[in-house]
Protein backbone atom coordinates (compact mmCIF):
# COMPACT_ATOMS: atom_id res chain seq x y z
CA UNK A 1 0.00 0.00 0.00
CA UNK A 2 1.41 3.37 -1.04
CA UNK A 3 1.57 6.00 1.65
CA UNK A 4 1.03 9.76 1.43
CA UNK A 5 3.45 11.63 -0.84
CA UNK A 6 5.98 13.91 0.87
CA UNK A 7 8.22 16.86 0.04
CA UNK A 8 11.56 16.97 1.85
CA UNK A 9 14.33 19.59 1.90
CA UNK A 10 18.02 18.62 1.87
CA UNK A 11 20.90 21.04 2.33
CA UNK A 12 24.37 20.55 0.78
CA UNK A 13 22.54 18.85 -2.08
CA UNK A 14 25.43 19.45 -4.47
CA UNK A 15 27.96 17.48 -2.41
CA UNK A 16 29.81 14.58 -4.11
CA UNK A 17 28.12 11.93 -1.94
CA UNK A 18 24.57 13.25 -2.39
CA UNK A 19 23.43 10.84 -5.16
CA UNK A 20 23.53 7.90 -2.73
CA UNK A 21 21.58 9.81 -0.07
CA UNK A 22 18.96 10.83 -2.60
CA UNK A 23 18.43 7.19 -3.57
CA UNK A 24 17.80 6.33 0.09
CA UNK A 25 14.76 8.63 0.02
CA UNK A 26 13.57 7.80 -3.48
CA UNK A 27 13.85 4.00 -3.33
CA UNK A 28 11.79 3.53 -0.20
CA UNK A 29 9.10 1.19 -1.60
CA UNK A 30 6.25 2.99 0.19
CA UNK A 31 5.68 6.49 -1.18
CA UNK A 32 6.71 9.14 -3.65
CA UNK A 33 9.10 11.70 -2.21
CA UNK A 34 9.72 15.02 -3.93
CA UNK A 35 13.16 16.37 -3.08
CA UNK A 36 13.97 20.05 -2.81
CA UNK A 37 17.71 20.69 -2.64
CA UNK A 38 19.75 23.72 -1.66
CA UNK A 39 23.46 24.46 -1.84
CA UNK A 40 25.91 27.37 -1.71
CA UNK A 41 27.31 26.48 -5.12
CA UNK A 42 25.86 27.92 -8.32
CA UNK A 43 27.40 25.11 -10.39
CA UNK A 44 24.50 24.15 -12.70
CA UNK A 45 24.66 20.35 -12.51
CA UNK A 46 23.55 20.36 -8.83
CA UNK A 47 20.02 21.39 -9.79
CA UNK A 48 19.57 18.25 -11.91
CA UNK A 49 20.10 15.88 -8.99
CA UNK A 50 16.93 17.05 -7.22
CA UNK A 51 13.39 17.97 -8.23
CA UNK A 52 13.70 21.66 -7.28
CA UNK A 53 16.89 23.54 -6.44
CA UNK A 54 17.77 26.74 -4.54
CA UNK A 55 21.12 28.45 -4.19
CA UNK A 56 21.57 29.71 -0.62
CA UNK A 57 24.27 31.57 1.35
CA UNK A 58 26.60 29.93 3.87
CA UNK A 59 24.90 28.50 6.95
CA UNK A 60 26.97 30.92 9.06
CA UNK A 61 25.21 33.94 7.50
CA UNK A 62 22.61 35.62 9.72
CA UNK A 63 19.99 35.51 6.97
CA UNK A 64 20.38 31.75 6.41
CA UNK A 65 17.47 30.52 8.54
CA UNK A 66 15.18 33.23 7.20
CA UNK A 67 15.90 32.09 3.65
CA UNK A 68 15.35 28.42 4.53
CA UNK A 69 12.06 29.26 6.25
CA UNK A 70 10.92 31.03 3.07
CA UNK A 71 11.83 27.96 0.99
CA UNK A 72 9.87 25.73 3.37
CA UNK A 73 6.80 27.95 3.05
CA UNK A 74 7.02 28.24 -0.73
CA UNK A 75 7.61 24.54 -1.39
CA UNK A 76 5.36 23.10 1.33
CA UNK A 77 8.23 21.21 2.95
CA UNK A 78 7.06 18.34 5.16
CA UNK A 79 10.49 17.38 6.56
CA UNK A 80 13.78 19.31 6.48
CA UNK A 81 17.11 17.49 6.84
CA UNK A 82 20.05 19.81 7.69
CA UNK A 83 23.28 18.22 6.41
CA UNK A 84 25.91 20.73 7.57
CA UNK A 85 27.27 20.90 11.12
CA UNK A 86 27.15 24.72 11.31
CA UNK A 87 23.62 24.66 9.90
CA UNK A 88 22.47 22.18 12.56
CA UNK A 89 23.55 24.62 15.30
CA UNK A 90 21.79 27.58 13.67
CA UNK A 91 18.55 25.75 12.96
CA UNK A 92 18.40 24.28 16.49
CA UNK A 93 17.84 27.79 17.85
CA UNK A 94 14.78 28.39 15.63
CA UNK A 95 12.93 25.11 15.64
CA UNK A 96 9.70 26.75 16.82
CA UNK A 97 9.49 28.86 13.66
CA UNK A 98 9.72 25.77 11.45
CA UNK A 99 7.11 23.96 13.52
CA UNK A 100 4.79 26.97 13.19
CA UNK A 101 4.68 26.60 9.39
CA UNK A 102 4.20 22.82 9.54
CA UNK A 103 7.77 21.76 8.70
CA UNK A 104 9.34 19.00 10.77
CA UNK A 105 13.10 19.43 11.24
CA UNK A 106 15.18 16.28 11.65
CA UNK A 107 17.57 17.40 14.35
CA UNK A 108 18.78 16.47 17.82
CA UNK A 109 17.90 18.77 20.72
CA UNK A 110 19.86 22.01 21.14
CA UNK A 111 21.97 20.92 24.13
CA UNK A 112 23.12 17.75 22.39
CA UNK A 113 23.91 19.72 19.22
CA UNK A 114 26.00 22.25 21.15
CA UNK A 115 28.06 19.49 22.74
CA UNK A 116 28.56 17.29 19.68
CA UNK A 117 29.26 20.08 17.19
CA UNK A 118 32.26 21.29 19.21
CA UNK A 119 34.94 18.61 19.39
CA UNK A 120 36.56 20.05 22.53
CA UNK A 121 33.23 20.28 24.40
CA UNK A 122 32.39 16.75 23.33
CA UNK A 123 35.71 15.31 24.54
CA UNK A 124 35.40 17.09 27.89
CA UNK A 125 31.83 15.87 28.33
CA UNK A 126 32.73 12.26 27.51
CA UNK A 127 35.73 12.34 29.83
CA UNK A 128 33.50 13.33 32.77
CA UNK A 129 31.19 10.42 31.93
CA UNK A 130 33.99 7.84 31.82
CA UNK A 131 33.77 7.44 28.04
CA UNK A 132 37.19 6.91 26.47
CA UNK A 133 38.54 9.56 24.08
CA UNK A 134 42.03 10.19 22.68
CA UNK A 135 44.51 12.30 24.61
CA UNK A 136 43.85 15.94 23.72
CA UNK A 137 45.06 19.46 24.43
CA UNK A 138 43.26 22.79 23.77
CA UNK A 139 45.01 25.23 21.42
CA UNK A 140 44.28 28.96 21.48
CA UNK A 141 47.72 30.24 20.42
CA UNK A 142 50.97 29.19 18.78
CA UNK A 143 52.43 28.75 22.29
CA UNK A 144 49.63 26.33 23.15
CA UNK A 145 50.46 24.38 19.98
CA UNK A 146 54.12 24.05 21.00
CA UNK A 147 53.24 23.04 24.57
CA UNK A 148 50.51 20.64 23.47
CA UNK A 149 52.73 18.87 20.94
CA UNK A 150 55.27 18.17 23.66
CA UNK A 151 52.59 17.03 26.10
CA UNK A 152 51.17 14.56 23.58
CA UNK A 153 54.58 13.09 22.83
CA UNK A 154 55.73 14.86 19.68
CA UNK A 155 58.24 14.34 18.01
CA UNK A 156 58.28 10.70 19.12
CA UNK A 157 54.54 10.40 18.37
CA UNK A 158 52.60 12.12 15.57
CA UNK A 159 49.75 14.43 16.58
CA UNK A 160 46.64 15.74 14.87
CA UNK A 161 45.51 19.39 14.96
CA UNK A 162 41.80 20.17 14.49
CA UNK A 163 39.63 23.26 14.50
CA UNK A 164 36.93 22.35 17.01
CA UNK A 165 33.90 23.53 15.04
CA UNK A 166 34.81 22.59 11.49
CA UNK A 167 33.73 19.49 9.57
CA UNK A 168 34.36 17.61 6.36
CA UNK A 169 38.16 17.52 6.87
CA UNK A 170 38.44 21.33 7.06
CA UNK A 171 40.95 22.59 9.60
CA UNK A 172 42.65 19.21 10.10
CA UNK A 173 46.36 18.49 9.80
CA UNK A 174 48.62 15.67 10.99
CA UNK A 175 52.10 16.59 12.23
CA UNK A 176 54.53 13.68 11.94
CA UNK A 177 58.27 14.10 12.53
CA UNK A 178 58.91 10.99 10.42
CA UNK A 179 57.73 12.89 7.34
CA UNK A 180 59.89 15.83 6.33
CA UNK A 181 58.80 18.53 3.88
CA UNK A 182 60.36 16.83 0.89
CA UNK A 183 58.72 13.50 1.70
CA UNK A 184 55.32 15.19 1.94
CA UNK A 185 55.91 16.96 -1.39
CA UNK A 186 57.32 13.97 -3.25
CA UNK A 187 55.40 11.03 -1.83
CA UNK A 188 52.09 12.25 -0.41
CA UNK A 189 49.04 12.87 -2.60
CA UNK A 190 47.93 16.53 -2.83
CA UNK A 191 44.93 15.71 -0.62
CA UNK A 192 47.17 14.46 2.21
CA UNK A 193 46.54 15.72 5.75
CA UNK A 194 50.23 15.54 6.67
CA UNK A 195 52.31 18.67 7.23
CA UNK A 196 55.53 19.55 9.03
CA UNK A 197 55.80 20.93 12.55
CA UNK A 198 57.64 24.04 11.31
CA UNK A 199 55.09 24.78 8.60
CA UNK A 200 52.17 24.41 11.02
CA UNK A 201 53.86 26.62 13.63
CA UNK A 202 54.52 29.25 10.95
CA UNK A 203 50.85 29.21 9.91
CA UNK A 204 49.61 29.59 13.50
CA UNK A 205 52.11 32.38 14.20
CA UNK A 206 51.05 34.34 11.11
CA UNK A 207 47.75 35.58 12.58
CA UNK A 208 46.71 37.31 15.77
CA UNK A 209 43.38 35.50 16.24
CA UNK A 210 43.00 31.73 15.91
CA UNK A 211 39.88 29.63 15.74
CA UNK A 212 39.50 27.37 18.76
CA UNK A 213 41.59 24.27 18.08
CA UNK A 214 42.73 21.11 19.79
CA UNK A 215 45.59 18.68 19.44
CA UNK A 216 44.66 15.00 19.50
CA UNK A 217 46.84 11.90 19.55
CA UNK A 218 47.13 10.45 16.06
CA UNK A 219 45.59 7.07 15.20
CA UNK A 220 47.25 5.21 12.35
CA UNK A 221 44.49 2.74 11.40
CA UNK A 222 41.44 2.93 9.16
CA UNK A 223 38.40 5.06 9.92
CA UNK A 224 35.40 3.20 11.32
CA UNK A 225 31.97 4.83 11.33
CA UNK A 226 28.79 3.81 13.12
CA UNK A 227 25.56 5.18 11.62
CA UNK A 228 22.43 4.91 13.73
CA UNK A 229 18.90 6.11 14.30
CA UNK A 230 18.05 7.11 17.87
CA UNK A 231 14.85 7.91 19.73
CA UNK A 232 15.63 10.29 22.62
CA UNK A 233 18.39 8.18 24.14
CA UNK A 234 17.46 4.76 22.74
CA UNK A 235 18.99 3.24 19.62
CA UNK A 236 16.47 1.93 17.10
CA UNK A 237 18.88 0.82 14.37
CA UNK A 238 22.68 0.74 14.21
CA UNK A 239 25.28 -0.45 11.71
CA UNK A 240 29.02 0.11 11.39
CA UNK A 241 31.32 0.35 8.41
CA UNK A 242 35.08 0.35 7.95
CA UNK A 243 36.23 2.97 5.48
CA UNK A 244 39.07 1.23 3.68
CA UNK A 245 39.85 4.16 1.37
CA UNK A 246 38.88 7.79 2.05
CA UNK A 247 39.47 11.08 0.26
CA UNK A 248 38.98 14.34 2.12
CA UNK A 249 36.79 12.67 4.77
CA UNK A 250 34.48 10.95 2.24
CA UNK A 251 34.79 7.16 2.03
CA UNK A 252 35.69 5.87 -1.43
CA UNK A 253 35.55 2.24 -0.38
CA UNK A 254 33.62 1.02 2.65
CA UNK A 255 32.64 -2.36 4.11
CA UNK A 256 29.73 -2.86 6.52
CA UNK A 257 31.10 -4.52 9.66
CA UNK A 258 30.44 -4.80 13.38
CA UNK A 259 32.83 -3.92 16.20
CA UNK A 260 31.18 -4.63 19.54
CA UNK A 261 33.27 -2.12 21.54
CA UNK A 262 32.32 0.72 19.18
CA UNK A 263 28.65 -0.26 19.32
CA UNK A 264 28.74 -0.24 23.13
CA UNK A 265 30.36 3.19 23.22
CA UNK A 266 27.64 4.52 20.92
CA UNK A 267 24.96 3.15 23.24
CA UNK A 268 26.52 4.95 26.22
CA UNK A 269 26.80 8.27 24.41
CA UNK A 270 23.31 8.15 22.89
CA UNK A 271 21.90 7.50 26.36
CA UNK A 272 24.07 10.15 28.09
CA UNK A 273 23.09 12.88 25.61
CA UNK A 274 19.55 11.57 24.95
CA UNK A 275 20.33 11.81 21.25
CA UNK A 276 17.54 11.66 18.69
CA UNK A 277 17.53 11.13 14.94
CA UNK A 278 20.27 10.24 12.45
CA UNK A 279 23.69 10.25 14.11
CA UNK A 280 27.14 9.31 12.82
CA UNK A 281 29.98 8.30 15.11
CA UNK A 282 33.49 8.51 13.66
CA UNK A 283 36.21 6.30 15.11
CA UNK A 284 39.82 5.72 14.12
CA UNK A 285 41.55 2.43 14.72
CA UNK A 286 44.72 2.58 16.81
CA UNK A 287 47.88 0.57 16.13
CA UNK A 288 46.25 -2.49 17.71
CA UNK A 289 43.10 -2.23 15.61
CA UNK A 290 40.90 -0.94 18.45
CA UNK A 291 38.36 1.81 17.61
CA UNK A 292 38.90 5.17 19.34
CA UNK A 293 36.13 7.78 19.21
CA UNK A 294 37.07 10.92 17.26
CA UNK A 295 33.89 12.80 16.23
CA UNK A 296 30.11 12.77 16.44
CA UNK A 297 27.92 14.14 13.64
CA UNK A 298 24.28 14.86 14.67
CA UNK A 299 23.02 14.40 11.09
CA UNK A 300 23.01 12.01 8.13
CA UNK A 301 26.56 11.06 7.12
CA UNK A 302 28.00 11.09 3.62
CA UNK A 303 28.22 7.32 3.16
CA UNK A 304 24.96 6.20 4.80
CA UNK A 305 23.89 4.73 1.45
CA UNK A 306 26.02 1.63 2.03
CA UNK A 307 24.06 0.95 5.23
CA UNK A 308 20.85 1.17 3.19
CA UNK A 309 22.31 -1.27 0.68
CA UNK A 310 23.01 -3.61 3.61
CA UNK A 311 19.32 -3.59 4.58
CA UNK A 312 18.86 -0.59 6.91
CA UNK A 313 17.71 2.58 5.13
CA UNK A 314 18.42 5.02 7.95
CA UNK A 315 17.36 8.27 6.18
CA UNK A 316 13.95 6.88 5.20
CA UNK A 317 13.48 5.15 8.56
CA UNK A 318 13.93 8.60 10.10
CA UNK A 319 11.08 9.87 7.90
CA UNK A 320 8.83 7.11 9.22
CA UNK A 321 9.93 7.80 12.80
CA UNK A 322 9.13 11.52 12.50
CA UNK A 323 5.71 10.74 11.05
CA UNK A 324 4.89 8.28 13.86
CA UNK A 325 4.64 5.33 11.49
CA UNK A 326 5.33 1.73 12.53
CA UNK A 327 9.01 0.93 12.11
CA UNK A 328 9.95 -2.39 10.50
CA UNK A 329 12.44 -5.01 11.65
CA UNK A 330 15.61 -4.87 9.56
CA UNK A 331 18.42 -7.36 9.03
CA UNK A 332 21.94 -6.12 8.37
CA UNK A 333 23.95 -7.90 5.70
CA UNK A 334 27.45 -7.49 7.12
CA UNK A 335 30.08 -7.61 4.42
CA UNK A 336 28.15 -5.31 2.05
CA UNK A 337 30.66 -3.12 0.20
CA UNK A 338 30.62 0.32 -1.38
CA UNK A 339 33.08 1.36 -4.08
CA UNK A 340 32.72 4.88 -5.42
CA UNK A 341 33.39 5.44 -9.10
CA UNK A 342 33.08 8.62 -11.08
CA UNK A 343 29.89 9.56 -12.93
CA UNK A 344 29.22 12.68 -14.97
CA UNK A 345 26.50 15.30 -15.42
CA UNK A 346 26.85 17.53 -18.50
CA UNK A 347 25.43 21.04 -18.89
CA UNK A 348 25.69 23.45 -21.82
CA UNK A 349 26.82 27.07 -21.80
CA UNK A 350 23.36 28.12 -20.56
CA UNK A 351 23.45 25.67 -17.65
CA UNK A 352 20.93 23.34 -19.30
CA UNK A 353 21.19 19.58 -18.93
CA UNK A 354 22.77 17.67 -21.81
CA UNK A 355 21.52 14.10 -22.25
CA UNK A 356 24.02 11.90 -24.05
Amino acid sequence: MMRKDLTILLSASGSPSMPGQLECFRRNGERNIRIVGMDMSDEPSARYLVDTFYQVPAASEKCYCDIVLDICKKEGIDIYFPNISAEVSAVALRLGEFEAIGTIVSIADQKAVEITNNKLSAYRFFKTRGIGVPDFYPVYSAKDFVKGCRKLGYPNRPVCLKITEESGSRGVRIIDAARNRYQIFAHEKPNSFFTSYDDMLSILSSTEALDEMMLVEYMSGNEYTVDLLADHGNILYMAGRENVVSMMSIAQESVVSKIDSAYEMCRKIVKALELDGNIGFDFMKDANGNPVLMDINPRITATVSVIAAAGVNLPYLRVKQLLGETLPECQIDYGTRLKRRYGEIYTNSKGELINI
